[in-house]
């Protein structure tokens, strides 16, 4: 089979299926290659299933943390019950409803691997070895994501490791999980499995979260410990093995010892560009792939692939491994291949319409541990990397009389960092029960550079528990200077 389209999208998670949509509703027409399910990683062993994993556990916490709800709560979480929702929300891993998306949005779908073949020229084998030819008329885009990085440690692979998509979707709680990696997936799977009653271990070489504030990442820490989670921090294995009874023996660089049901490996992500014929372009298999400001993918010269017909959007480019800012990026690559193929000019000044500026000033991202963390923008040290001269101020968002009412003994702490020369946010955490619902105002003052002379004036409502920006400002020792605009 050879068709023809204007636009051919290699991979149909969440990405890809946004880039079809947007150059579809402006008028092009597009097909999505898929070899896996449609929907991609998100939808089924990432964002949506682990967050199932994760909410019942919240939830519990939320109740107990109040004298009237916790004399209501009996008992403790129905495992069973838990995973029977998971189940639900990753759609008992069938793609049904996804596929009635696309067909329902005008979008075609080819089920297999696809490689580039050529310029333009997209080659599709399916699983029963039948080939199709996929032909562009103005762009490929590669929305291929990301896979599961095994760190080389002798006896980890022979050891049948867990990865991120065995941790979403066990059909079972393993007495003892032995987790390697303290970032997000770490942290948040640490979290579910210790609520669902196995006897966690966490071994992080880089220490907890590390990519938040310190004082974020502390509290995430004390949290585990008295969830019962043992944490060998700022160490790593040395060598794993599984015995004849399947028992998991994992040694440490420091001595120590950890044994388990099961191990889960969170060590980072590698891009799933292995297969996807990159060599023919000059390009590196199983390489991230560098994009200019548009996400053209760029060759080794630097130079936009050919000319300019090569996109790459969502985690294969780098910019930002997260699922929204993967589909923020597929709607300007989706508007800029529309332009392009009208004549239309491209915005791709600072914040202009086809331009992914968030990706480098204004990701925001939750980590639904108990408690959450809430971070947009830069930390400090993100800050002073990039050359920014900036002061942070905190405030405890226990004091917050919204945060007070939300739940007994609320814990928590929130910052911003303002940057001094031009007086605008830069960056914000928070930590806390619930924080997540919090972030978009951050979100909304980091990307739209509110002046704190504004941002003075955006009264939170009380007792709320957005009342923490009064205190960050008054903390910030503006409230007897700032001035009307």
């Amino acid at each position: 089979m050879t068709a023809a389209y204007d636009v051919v999208v290699i991979g149909a998670g969440p990405v890809g299926e946004n880039v079809a949509d947007r150059v579809v509703q402006g008028g092009l027409t597009a097909v999505v290659v898929e070899r896996e399910l449609v929907g991609g990683e998100c939808s089924y062993w990432a964002c949506m299933p682990t967050k199932a994993l994760l909410r019942d556990a919240a939830a519990l916490r939320a109740a107990r943390s109040l004298p009237g709800a916790r004399a209501a709560v009996t008992g403790e979480l129905d495992t069973t019950a838990v995973l029977r929702r998971r189940d639900e929300f990753a759609a008992r891993w069938d793609d049904g409803g996804q596929v009635a998306w696309l067909e329902q949005a005008g979008i075609d779908l080819v089920r297999g691997t696809g490689r580039v073949a050529g310029t333009r020229t997209v080659e599709v084998t399916g699983a029963d070895g039948s080939t199709a030819t996929l032909e562009a008329r103005h762009a490929v885009v590669v929305a291929t994501g990301s896979g599961a990085r095994l760190p080389e440690i002798p006896g980890l692979a022979d050891a049948a490791p867990w990865t991120s998509r065995e941790a979403a979707a066990a059909q079972a709680v393993p007495a003892r999980l032995a987790i390697v990696g303290g970032g997000v997936v770490g942290a948040e799977m640490a979290t579910a499995y210790a609520a669902l009653g196995a006897h966690v271990t966490l071994v992080a070489r880089d220490g907890l979260l590390p990519a938040v504030e310190p004082f974020a990442s502390d509290l995430v820490a004390r949290s585990l410990k008295a969830a019962g989670v043992v944490q060998h921090l700022r160490t790593e294995p040395v060598r794993v093995h599984r015995d004849a009874q399947g028992v998991v023996h994992i040694l440490l660089a420091d001595g120590a010892a950890v044994d388990a049901d099961e191990v889960l490996v969170a060590t980072g992500r590698r891009p799933a560009t292995g297969a996807l014929g990159l060599d023919r372009l000059g390009l590196t298999p199983g390489d991230w792939l560098r994009v200019d400001d548009s996400l053209r993918v760029l060759g080794p010269d630097d130079a936009p692939v050919g000319d300019g017909w090569l996109y790459a959007a969502g985690d294969v480019n780098r910019r930002a491994l997260l699922t929204h800012q993967g589909k923020y990026q597929a709607r300007a690559v989706g508007d800029t291949i529309v332009a392009r193929a009208r004549g239309a000019a491209v915005d791709l000044s600072p914040w202009g319409r086809h331009a992914a500026t968030a990706d480098l000033r204004a990701v925001p991202q939750v980590v639904f541990t108990d408690p959450e963390v809430a971070t947009v923008g830069h930390t400090v040290a993100s800050a002073a990397a990039a050359g920014l001269r900036v002061r942070a101020v905190e405030h405890d968002l226990g004091s917050v009389a919204g945060a007070a009412l939300h739940a007994d003994g609320y814990t928590g702490r929130a910052a911003m960092v303002v940057d001094e020369d031009r007086q605008v946010l830069v960056g914000f955490t928070a930590v806390g029960p619930d924080v997540g619902e919090l972030l978009h105002a951050a979100t909304v003052a980091v990307t739209a550079e509110v002046p704190l002379d504004r941002l003075w004036h955006a009264v939170p409502a009380y007792p709320t528990v957005s009342e923490v920006w009064l205190r960050l400002l008054e903390a910030y020792g503006r409230d007897a200077t700032l001035s009307a605009p």
